[in-house]
């Protein structure tokens, strides 16, 4: 179960409250908002993770289930690309995973994007702080192929680190492959990846993109989370953070990922005709 933050306080803040006003309403229209920070200038970023988390106790009472969590702004292709200059973390629903080459209506989203990802899933729980990397390798069942697709309910995606926060890390889906993986067939600081769009290539990179490797990712998540009572349960779902910059994405494209030793995934979304 998570906690986080003081949320009844938080959720009675003068500037909090109508920020999460605003982004439940920029989910249920499809419609973006300004950045926060414009009109919140001093908006910071514990108040916006208390803003993060009141939504997903919203979603939660609302029915939705929590699946795991997403490590975002990891690489210094993704910082570079939304002029950030640290990691966050997001939370990660049962209903925004896809299956793989599983028709998807881009409607779903505002402005997605899509980026790929080893993803990680948990065989026993992770209780930071003090969580080792020795530790995060321990708690991993298996690693897969993933593409994460990002959306932003803010406007033409102007983000600061506190806006992307405050949007639950940008947090659109998830597509994950098929073939898992345990950790010690892969070397994942040199796990590379091929990213198509359309059958053409979009991008290249590989593991030590994200922090390093992927597995410090998960750490930096343990232990963040860790100090404010957070654990992260066994069956998680996490997503480290991406191999390569991210893509725009319309109706009718097909994007694909290789990740050598992990196999293929493919996210499609729907042509417009579908919609």
């Amino acid at each position: 179960m998570t906690k986080n933050f003081d949320s009844e306080a938080a959720v009675n803040d003068s500037r909090i409250t109508p920020c999460v006003e605003t982004l439940l309403g920029a989910y249920n229209t499809g419609t973006p908002i300004p950045p926060l920070t414009q009109t919140h200038p001093a908006l910071g970023l514990e108040e916006a993770y208390a803003i993060q988390m009141a939504q997903v106790e919203t979603w939660q009472r609302g029915g939705r289930v929590l699946k795991g969590h997403k490590v975002g702004l990891t690489s210094a292709a993704i910082q570079k690309q939304l002029g950030v200059s640290e990691p966050d973390y997001g939370h990660l629903f049962a209903d925004t995973f896809y299956m793989d080459s599983e028709p998807i209506r881009a409607d779903t989203f505002i402005q997605p994007r899509i980026e790929p990802e080893i993803a990680f899933v948990l065989k026993k729980p992770l209780q930071g702080p003090g969580v080792t990397v020795a530790e995060a390798i321990a708690a991993v069942d298996f690693a897969v192929a993933s593409l994460e697709i990002i959306d932003s309910r803010i406007a033409n995606w102007k983000i600061t680190l506190p806006d992307t926060i405050a949007d639950n890390a940008s947090s659109g889906g998830v597509v994950l492959g098929s073939r898992p993986v345990r950790l010690d067939d892969l070397d994942l600081r040199l796990t590379g990846i091929v990213l198509y769009r359309n059958g053409q290539i979009a991008g290249t990179g590989a593991g030590g993109a994200v922090m390093g490797s992927p597995i410090n990712a998960l750490t930096w998540l343990a232990n963040t989370v860790g100090r404010l009572g957070v654990g992260l349960e066994a069956g998680s779902v996490i997503l480290p953070g991406a191999l390569t910059a991210a893509i725009d994405v319309r109706p009718g494209d097909t994007i694909s990922a290789n990740f050598a030793g992990l196999g293929s995934v493919t996210a499609s979304f729907a042509p417009p005709s579908s919609n």
